[in-house]
């Protein structure tokens, strides 16, 4: 058990690396099917479908990633050098995604936002997983890892902030759209690279036990996560949660535009909901002492939910009562930061004593996969919608039903995600008590 307290430097060597992928996580959760449909010319049913395949892809390279980093060695430790490399692909997947093809034909569009899409998940995926493995392998304390995954998400929250904040604002400092999204593209991705780099060079792995090191095939160490119940109570609300938010992310620019018709008021909605996250970040690390990480979680996502129907039902208020829930939203938004990412490292250590190895490139190759297929699943459904309620891109006045369509996205649909989700996570086992049980178990 490795129960050190971390340093400001480790704590924040390691958190910064998030903040370039939940930049990126930003740019294809807000901008990204707009993007597709709006400036490269793609069909909103193929650009949903593009970015279903592009997960779909992530199924593959996402549980062999894991499993190729438990067994990685090399004197940069397990984790690293693919953190290092990681950042090189996904800058260069930037530059080409958010470059237009320019094309004409829908059919070579498609095929083009497939490729693109799935070398980009393939980079972030090389970066990602093994960058999340390194978190129960830092610390073993209950409390420090939270605290640790807080440092992590506020760095999240920033670089959610800059994806959110400045796409738009740099977009317009250039006459055309299309050049504009190319700088976007090169930016992001040299950020991420930065970052990536600052982590690689200021967190060092900790020596892994000789005698834990993992030796089951791809196959069981897949099984054996399968098997691990709390990993699951917190992996379906988790996808649940990747579906509801990125629905509601990906259909706010929609909404502001076509329901409110203020579209330069997205960047200010995102920016108050993110300010309000980042100030709630600390505020609930320190309620869950008390209230237990998984009541502070499901808390979020009721609230989440909450405002999910508000918004539904004062539509007619005007944007100025749409940006005042906002704030509700961020108080909400600001569990989802910090307790999944706190909880699954106690999991590892549950599935650790009924193995006896550890497999922490596993279970998070897992883990992003879910988060992923949540995406392609929201992306789908969006783009599936949208079709169906015959959204037209580029026109400024929508028909009645597609505006009711744009409603039921951002409103109820969510909303009840999030509380089913909600329910799931209350039976998750593992609390500050039962945890020092299993730490107890370990050390003997």
């Amino acid at each position: 058990m490795n129960n050190k307290k971390l340093s400001l430097k480790e704590k924040l060597g390691f958190g910064i690396c998030d903040l370039g992928g939940n930049a990126l996580f930003t740019i294809m959760a807000f901008w990204l099917m707009n993007y597709l449909t709006d400036t490269v010319g793609l069909a909103a049913g193929l650009a949903g479908t593009a970015l279903m395949i592009g997960k779909v892809w992530d199924a593959i390279t996402d549980p062999l990633m894991g499993y190729i980093s438990d067994r990685t060695r090399t004197r940069w430790g397990r984790r690293r050098p693919y953190i290092f490399s990681g950042g090189i692909l996904v800058f260069a997947a930037m530059a080409w995604m958010f470059t237009n093809p320019r094309l004409t034909d829908q059919n070579l569009l498609f095929y083009w936002a497939v490729g693109v899409y799935c070398f980009l998940n393939l980079g972030y995926t090389i970066l990602n997983i093994p960058y999340s493995a390194l978190t129960p392998e830092l610390t073993s304390d209950y409390n420090e890892r939270t605290i640790l995954n807080g440092y992590r998400m506020s760095f999240a929250v920033i670089g959610t902030l800059i994806g959110a904040g400045a796409v738009l604002p740099l977009i317009s400092l250039f006459p055309d759209r299309n050049i504009g999204f190319s700088i976007v593209g090169i930016l992001f991705g040299l950020v991420i690279l930065i970052v990536s780099w600052i982590t690689f060079f200021t967190v060092k792995e900790p020596p892994l036990d000789a005698a834990v090191q993992p030796k089951m095939g791809i196959l069981r160490s897949y099984g054996a996560a399968f098997k691990n119940m709390p990993f699951l109570l917190i992996l379906f609300p988790w996808v649940l949660n990747m579906i509801a938010t990125t629905i509601v992310s990906g259909m706010l620019i929609y909404y502001f535009k076509y329901i409110y018709h203020a579209p330069e008021s997205t960047t200010l909605a995102l920016l108050i909901m993110l300010l309000t996250a980042m100030v709630f970040i600390p505020i609930w690390v320190f309620l869950s002492k008390s209230l237990n990480k998984k009541n502070c979680y499901a808390m979020g996502m009721i609230i989440l939910a909450l405002t999910c129907m508000i918004v539904f039902f004062s539509h007619g208020l005007g944007v100025n009562f749409g940006l005042s829930l906002m704030f509700l939203a961020g108080i909400g938004l600001a569990t989802t930061y910090v307790f999944p990412w706190a909880i699954i490292p106690d999991t590892i250590e549950y599935g650790y004593i009924k193995t006896g190895e550890r497999h922490e490139g596993v279970y998070y190759g897992l883990w992003t996969l879910i988060s992923k297929t949540g995406q392609a699943l929201a992306a789908l459904l969006m783009g599936l919608i949208l079709d169906f309620y015959n959204y037209l891109p580029n026109e400024p006045i929508q028909a009645p039903d597609t505006l009711f369509g744009i409603r039921l996205l951002f409103g109820p649909i969510p909303a009840f995600i999030f509380i089913i989700a909600a329910i799931i996570v209350l039976f998750y086992p593992i609390d500050a008590k039962g945890y020092q049980e299993l730490t107890r178990q370990i050390s003997t």
